[in-house]
């Protein structure tokens, strides 16, 4: 019988945990803390690099845990569409509340994230940059300001630079590729979700602009596993994926970034009870 190896993040996350447990590097002076003042230490490996085929339907999703999909996309619309940092619209909006530990006092995360893209126009800046100059190769959002971070601020951007360039293929579809890179990705908490988004993100830009989403790559700096995970690193490396070939739905009916709602992108073929069933949810203390 053919073993069943889940989908192509399934690959990756299994080939990652394993490179961090055999090679990971142990810090010594961490500046997360857990909630009970504990010292967060990691381990990590540094400069990773990964790609999907969109074409083919490649995906990040995994299998080997339930991943909160639509709280991801929420997350990514509240920074990019809304351009906000405020909790409680993120919180009523989208239901999504894992950014109260980084509350700055007011129900903001302060000047970050959403706050840096509203400051700067950086989502309109790219939308008509690709449409009006398709070949160019300025098509970047940062969300690395350090003006910006001279304001109080929550923490620091983690996934902090997308680059898009549109690519005339030689089968005569213009496809919209993308590379995000992310400078340090708590891996068992948030590495899929992180690149999940930022698929979304590919897709959204590419349905605004008219092109056919191409490539997605992820570059990641410096990728850890906290201490207090690594028994839930073994255990999903034991765990067995479930075969499934997730894809991205986006509403037809609409075209325009701005007016997309988390109801408005949907994830075929991820069979989410099967996956709590067979691959339960896992609890991860964060640092903070």
């Amino acid at each position: 019988m053919e073993e069943v190896r889940g989908t192509k993040g399934d690959i990756y996350t299994k080939e990652i945990i394993k490179k961090i447990l055999d090679e990971g590097c142990l810090d010594k002076n961490p500046r997360p803390k857990y909630s009970d003042g504990t010292p967060a230490h990691t381990l990590s490996v540094n400069h990773l690099l990964y790609s999907y085929d969109l074409t083919k339907d490649e995906n990040p999703l995994i299998t080997l845990r339930p991943i909160a999909v639509k709280s991801a996309i929420g997350e990514l619309l509240w920074i990019y569409q809304d351009a906000s940092n405020n909790l409680d619209l993120l919180k009523e909006k989208y239901g999504v509340d894992w950014w109260d530990e980084w509350d700055i006092g007011n129900r903001t995360i302060g000047a970050c994230y959403g706050e840096t893209v509203r400051r700067h126009d950086l989502m309109r800046n790219l939308l008509e940059g690709i449409k009006n100059d398709p070949d160019g190769r300025r098509h970047t959002i940062s969300l690395w300001q350090e003006e910006d971070f001279k304001d109080p601020h929550g923490l620091k951007p983690c996934c902090y630079q997308t680059i898009f360039n549109v690519r005339h293929g030689k089968d005569g579809i213009d496809y919209l590729d993308m590379v995000m890179l992310q400078r340090s990705s708590d891996f068992l908490t948030a590495g899929c979700i992180n690149q999940v988004q930022y698929l979304v993100f590919q897709y959204l830009v590419a349905r605004h602009t008219g092109y056919t989403p191409g490539k997605f790559s992820w570059f990641v700096d410096n990728v850890q596993i906290y201490d207090r995970h690594i028994e839930q690193a073994h255990e999903l490396l034991a765990r067995e994926p479930i075969e499934c070939q997730p894809k991205i739905w986006l509403n037809p009916e609409k075209k325009d970034f701005y007016q997309f709602t988390q109801d408005d992108i949907k994830i075929e073929g991820y069979p989410r009870a099967l996956i709590r069933k067979k691959n339960p949810q896992m609890n991860f203390d964060l640092g903070i």
